[in-house]
């Protein structure tokens, strides 16, 4: 018999039927609770875009993506937000801060007040 794999995370629909499909075995559980399934939605929001951040190819940007996007219909699902809600913080988001077309590249700002959400590199 061959060893157990732990993985301890949220997957999707019809990753056991793939499993059992090569004659594997599996224990899952299903998340009753709504602040833990939006927690361990958040958390594939990350694996997600972490791995698109790796691509390197057009048809695997394209598949990266979807994987993304599947997981964000899915939380904006459980937190209730509807397509005229997202539409409306996504303009709101754009009017406030801009877009990317014009490509800008921040290198540094004296600006002591700005709070980012990035994690500063270099030293001070």
């Amino acid at each position: 018999m061959q060893g157990k794999v732990f993985y301890n995370k949220l997957i999707r629909d019809g990753i056991p039927q793939r499993i059992t499909d090569k004659g594997e075995s599996y224990d899952v559980r299903t998340i009753e609770d709504n602040s833990e399934f939006q927690q361990e939605l958040l958390k594939k929001v990350r694996e997600e875009a972490d791995a698109l951040s790796r691509v390197r190819s057009r048809g695997d940007f394209l598949g990266e993506y979807a994987d993304l996007m599947v997981v964000l219909d899915a939380l904006t699902d459980v937190l209730e937000f509807s397509e005229a809600d997202i539409k409306t913080a996504l303009e709101e988001n754009r009017k406030e801060k801009g877009g990317f077309k014009e490509r800008l590249f921040l290198n540094w700002s004296s600006d002591k007040g700005y709070k980012s959400n990035e994690t500063p590199q270099g030293l001070k």
